[in-house]
């Protein structure tokens, strides 16, 4: 599997769901990085039945015992994947990657990555098989380390939410017009951020239109660059 590289090294990973003949099937994926919960969309989730893949660092697990509590009562329609321990981005350069520290070399990848793991399966009882670091960018090195760890890289065709930075007009409309096939990434943590309705209002779009939710078993990597709003 291959995967573009950035003029500085950084590759963003791209994925896909596997479409059907008749269906219209999308992903919706959501980090929680830290901080709180975003009830809006956890109880649209629930209300309305719509399968979502959470990526929970260890840290959100800590502290919003509650909403794991939810998520582990509704297992048809969450799955929790490995966001990491620290929120750390998964490239070997020291430093920050859009304000975000890095693991810096391959041993701060092991702990972001095995440490986020254990946390999740101590949390729901179940082994993560996916993994997104923060930022959603890695060095090459980091993508071969990941899955020497036995996790897969979780990319994405769809970036709804912007980091819970976009407005909810605009968030609304960016995931309204996802298309058959793609896995939308959008954020579970900022309750306080405007872009949290537009999720919502995005996903009952989807809904709406007829879209299923699914998560990401099958889903294909590929090898073009994802940090555009929409393909």
């Amino acid at each position: 599997m291959s995967h573009p590289a950035r003029a500085d090294g950084v590759k963003t990973p791209k994925l896909h769901v596997q479409t059907r003949a008749g269906e219209l099937r999308v992903a919706l994926t959501l980090d929680a990085c830290m901080g709180q919960t975003d009830g809006r969309i956890l109880h649209t989730l629930i209300d309305h039945r719509i399968k979502a893949t959470i990526f929970a660092t260890a840290r959100w697990i800590r502290n919003n015992p509650d909403a794991v509590a939810q998520l582990n009562a509704h297992p048809d329609l969450f799955r929790v994947e490995n966001h990491g321990a620290n929120h750390y981005a998964a490239v070997f350069n020291p430093g920050r990657v859009f304000g975000v520290r890095t693991v810096g070399d391959a041993a701060g990848l092991r702990a972001e990555v095995l440490n986020g793991a254990a946390a999740v399966e101590s949390a729901t009882g179940r082994k993560p098989e996916w993994f997104r670091g923060a930022t959603a960018e890695y060095s090459g090195a980091a993508l071969q380390e990941i899955s020497g760890l036995g996790e897969k890289v979780a990319g994405f065709s769809v970036l709804g939410d912007g980091g819970a930075m976009f407005s909810a007009a605009y968030t609304a409309k960016t995931i309204a017009k996802a298309h058959d096939g793609d896995v939308i990434i959008a954020h579970i943590n900022q309750p306080r951020k405007p872009a949290g309705s537009g999720v919502v209002e995005g996903i009952l779009a989807l809904e709406a239109k007829g879209y299923g939710f699914v998560w990401l078993d099958g889903a294909q990597p590929q090898a073009s660059h994802a940090r555009t709003a929409h393909r």
